[in-house]
């Protein structure tokens, strides 16, 4: 067994770890319902919007564990995540505990996002300003099943979700027709409804293909840019996507699904138009008011 001696520049705080000694440690003592309820709440990782509390992380035992846990946690946001993987973080320095591993894990789903072509869908609530004002703390909660709506869509699409930050959600696939799947996937999910004050919350989507390049931070470039305006001109309920979308699909369409043409449109910030489709379904609602946040170009 080798032991390692060592100190960040921040802290300065030295930790020692065995090498051999695997992350899920093996003897943690199981916490019973009793004595889970008399820990304070800064002894767990991650609390939920319900008050659940999970990750004990009140000793080197349950650190450990929690370190090598933390990924099969379904998390209400990328916020919570952050805020959980701080904690747990605070408490393996006290604990002097130095979770290589576990950074070498969280690093992982940034290297296998696609490169190369892609094609992203980017998904926002629509009037969420409103919704916030309504339901007031009850919008947290719904935030919560928009995006779990949202990512099972992704995922059982083959997609990946590059970030999720206020109200959107942004998401990639190597292929077009695999985002075209997620993208009407989430519209029937939304309109499953089960909203509280049975109130109507739509998501607009936007799909784009370009080449952008990857980075430690996520994807920069024009065409990750131009997949937002996609979106942010689309109304709640609506997916439209870019020619270089339309292109990909190779007339792979689902059976019932169809594209219209919008026409050319010009963008803030984009260099040139784009010519941009919706995509109509029997199941979902087709008519729409003129595209927000973007001018028609000059014939």
């Amino acid at each position: 067994m080798v032991s390692v001696r060592f100190r960040t520049r921040a802290s300065g705080w030295r930790a020692t770890y065995d090498r051999a000694a695997p992350c899920d440690h093996a003897g943690v003592p199981r916490l019973s319902t009793k004595e889970r309820s008399k820990l304070p709440n800064s002894a767990f990782a991650y609390i939920d919007s319900r008050g659940r509390r999970r990750l004990p992380i009140h000793d080197a035992s349950h650190v450990r564990n929690a370190l090598a846990r933390f990924s099969q946690v379904a998390f209400e946001d990328e916020d919570a995540r952050d805020r959980a993987r701080s904690r747990l973080l605070r408490a393996a320095q006290k604990q002097g505990i130095m979770p290589i591993g576990f950074i070498n894990a969280q690093l992982q789903p940034q290297r296998k996002l696609p490169t190369g072509d892609v094609t992203f869908l980017v998904a926002d609530i629509e009037s969420s300003t409103e919704l916030l004002r309504r339901l007031g703390d009850q919008y947290r909660p719904l935030l919560a099943d928009v995006r779990r709506r949202v990512r099972d869509a992704v995922r059982h699409a083959g997609g990946r979700e590059a970030s999720a930050r206020g109200d959107d959600v942004f998401a990639v696939f190597a292929l077009a027709p695999r985002a075209l799947e997620a993208a009407l996937a989430i519209q029937r999910a939304m309109r499953a409804g089960g909203w509280p004050e049975d109130i109507d919350v739509r998501l607009r989507i936007g799909l784009h293909r370009g080449r952008p390049a990857l980075t430690d931070g996520g994807y920069v470039g024009l065409s990750v840019h131009a997949a937002a305006r996609i979106c942010f001109a689309a109304h709640g309920g609506q997916i439209i996507m870019s020619s270089a979308v339309h292109a990909a699909l190779h007339e792979s369409l689902p059976d019932g699904v169809s594209l219209r043409t919008l026409g050319s449109w010009r963008f803030r910030g984009l260099p040139e138009p784009v010519h941009l489709f919706q995509t109509d379904a029997a199941d979902l609602r087709a008519d729409f008011p003129p595209l927000r946040s973007a001018v028609p170009a000059e014939a």
